[in-house]
């Protein structure tokens, strides 16, 4: 069986290293009858943002580096459909293995669906209803043409069955919690905290990335007064987004301070650390609001809505948009609404082992 695998960002590095280690371990017990292949897109290219990541989480150098990004999404996903139509011509796969809710998953499933090779679709039928992100779009599109819809949770299923899909529904749970599980204790043996001169619970660690945010240069000062206000009480670890950097200089929003430590981007297990150790969360990324749940660190999530709506109900993540007073006045009554810690709506774990065991019965 050949599986063609397409990734581009962090995120999706994180989630298929889950899964190519679970085909691994199922090709030792099986003759190695899995045979993967690894498109990468490019679309998050440099050392920070990729290289050290594949290195970190053992996953195999890409067969395919598409080398694609620094464009808008319409070239971006153009270029992409184009350069993954080859690669599937020339691969043949039984199967197209794709990830979450960016551009390369848009561009996979497309490929893919045009050439008549099934779909399976990880972290299908989440819903954040909000279609001004596009990533939403992306996700929608994605479930709409894929053959194997692989969920991470109950809401999940229950948001493709209120659309009408409910052929090849499976909530086999989480990939991201498993990859949390397996390097948690790698994790805290980093350094990073002696090197930033930090220590636990000691810090909130902030990340922005998201256009909804860094677009809209009110939304972006907002955060930023707020993120210096709080760093007046307790410093801020910011890994900083290149794109976010980028504009925050472009409009001198800026404006760090020892409280407020602007740093580059760093690996995943040191993010990992960061995260668990941290007295706070606040983000806009999908991911981090799941890893701070993971972890039971408490978050403040800088959007309007979540597709993670688990983590809001339990009481580990509030919403509170780009509004300063409304980020501040959240961050004063972070602690109110935590429930239960040992709730756990992403599954047991195995979500990898899982999904291999669909993945051989699509043939």
């Amino acid at each position: 069986m050949k599986i063609v695998t397409i990734i581009g960002a962090r995120p999706q590095f994180i989630k298929a290293s889950a899964v190519s280690r679970a085909i691994n371990n199922y090709n030792r017990n099986n003759c190695n009858i899995i045979h993967e292949v690894i498109v990468h897109t490019g679309q998050h290219y440099d050392t920070n943002m990729s290289k050290v990541f594949f290195d970190e989480l053992s996953l195999q150098t890409p067969n395919y580096n598409l080398e694609i990004s620094n464009c808008s999404h319409g070239a971006m996903t153009g270029q992409m459909l184009e350069k993954i139509e080859k690669v599937l011509k020339h691969e043949q796969p039984d199967v197209v293995l794709i990830y979450g809710d960016t551009n390369s998953t848009l561009a996979g499933a497309l490929a893919a669906v045009k050439l008549h090779i099934p779909i399976a679709h990880v972290e299908a039928g989440l819903r954040s209803f909000n279609m001004r992100m596009p990533e939403e779009v992306n996700r929608i599109v994605a479930d709409r043409v894929s053959n194997l819809l692989l969920c991470p949770t109950d809401t999940a299923s229950a948001n493709l069955t209120n659309e009408g899909i409910t052929e090849g529904v499976y909530n086999v749970g989480d990939v991201m919690y498993d990859t949390t599980l397996y390097y948690k204790q790698r994790a805290r043996q980093k350094v990073i905290l002696e090197k930033l001169g930090i220590e636990e619970n000691g810090y909130v660690l902030c990340t922005i990335h998201r256009a909804e945010n860094t677009d809209d240069i009110d939304r972006l000062q907002n955060i930023m007064t707020a993120l210096r206000k709080i760093s007046s009480t307790l410093p801020v670890i910011f890994p900083i987004h290149p794109r976010t950097h980028h504009l925050l200089k472009e409009h001198d929003a800026l404006q760090c301070s020892d409280s407020l430590n602007v740093i580059e981007p760093v690996s995943y297990l040191e993010m990992l650390q960061l995260e668990m150790s941290a007295k706070a969360i606040l983000t806009d990324s999908g991911g981090v609001q799941k890893e701070a749940f993971f972890h039971k660190i408490p978050c403040l999530t800088l959007r309007d809505e979540t597709e993670w709506t688990e983590t809001v109900e339990l009481g580990w993540n509030q919403l509170c948009g780009a509004n300063q007073h409304t980020i501040i006045d959240k961050w004063e009554h972070i602690n109110d609404q935590l429930c239960d810690p040992t709730m756990q709506p992403y599954g047991d774990g195995k979500a990898a082992d899982k999904i291999v065991k669909l993945l051989i019965e699509i043939q």
